[in-house]
């Protein structure tokens, strides 16, 4: 990362994770009761340090003057044209408190607001997987914050600001990738901490709850934007 930053002249500040493995448990920032049956699956050291490393981060934001703060885990890959279109895209911070700049999935981000003839900021109405960069302002830092004791991986707690009133939109096209060789130590030997499927069950009214409160706030916030956007349009 260091590489990274160096190659695109972006100073930064190490914030030195918190490994999972040296903490002892139980935890009291962490509920595992309420991981099992909110996730349905065994928890792992590695994401719980992956969570309290996240909060340290919007933590760090906080204890500065900073307004917002550009957060990245260590292996994300910039596109050529990253600092531009973020620069694009902070000049817009009125449409969020979290601007969210890569996913593991499939960015499926509705665009609402054009940048330039190629980006755009999107709202998603589904559920995107990864934290691996993006940005925050100083209310969504102390919203990470409030999120405690740590009751789903960080991925999801993250995707969940809607329910506290914040916004998120993503940067469309994604302007850092997560899909590299190196291996995640959070996800390598994910597969052994899952249950049977019929202990699921507990988890299928959380998750149906979750996206369809998604779709729906997501959804009103989504042609709000596309009002406004289009009265900005008509009187400027």
């Amino acid at each position: 990362m260091q590489t990274r930053l160096a190659e695109i002249s972006l100073d930064f500040e190490r914030i030195r994770a918190v490994d999972g493995r040296a903490l002892n448990y139980p935890h009291p920032l962490f509920s595992a009761a309420s991981y099992r049956f909110l996730h349905g699956r065994r928890w792992s050291p590695a994401e719980v340090g992956c969570y309290l490393s996240h909060l340290k981060a919007a933590e760090r934001l906080l204890k500065s003057d900073a307004k917002f703060a550009l957060i990245l885990e260590d292996d994300v890959v910039f596109s050529h044209d990253f600092i531009s279109n973020l620069r694009l895209a902070m000049d817009r911070s009125d449409l969020w408190d979290i601007l969210r700049l890569s996913t593991v999935n499939s960015a499926r981000a509705i665009p609402v607001v054009k940048l330039n003839q190629t980006t755009k900021i999107g709202i998603s109405l589904t559920r995107e997987k990864g934290a691996g960069a993006y940005v925050i302002n100083r209310r969504a830092a102390a919203w990470i914050v409030r999120q405690i004791p740590i009751r789903v991986a960080y991925d999801i707690a993250f995707d969940l600001e809607y329910l506290s009133g914040l916004k998120a939109a993503f940067l469309i096209p994604q302007p850092c990738c997560q899909q590299t060789e190196e291996v995640s130590q959070i996800q390598n030997g994910i597969q052994a901490l899952k249950f049977s499927r019929w202990r699921y069950l507990t988890v299928l009214p959380y998750r149906t709850w979750l996206e369809v409160s998604r779709i729906v706030l997501r959804g009103v916030r989504l042609l709000v934007v596309l009002a406004n956007e289009t009265r900005r349009h008509l009187t400027g």
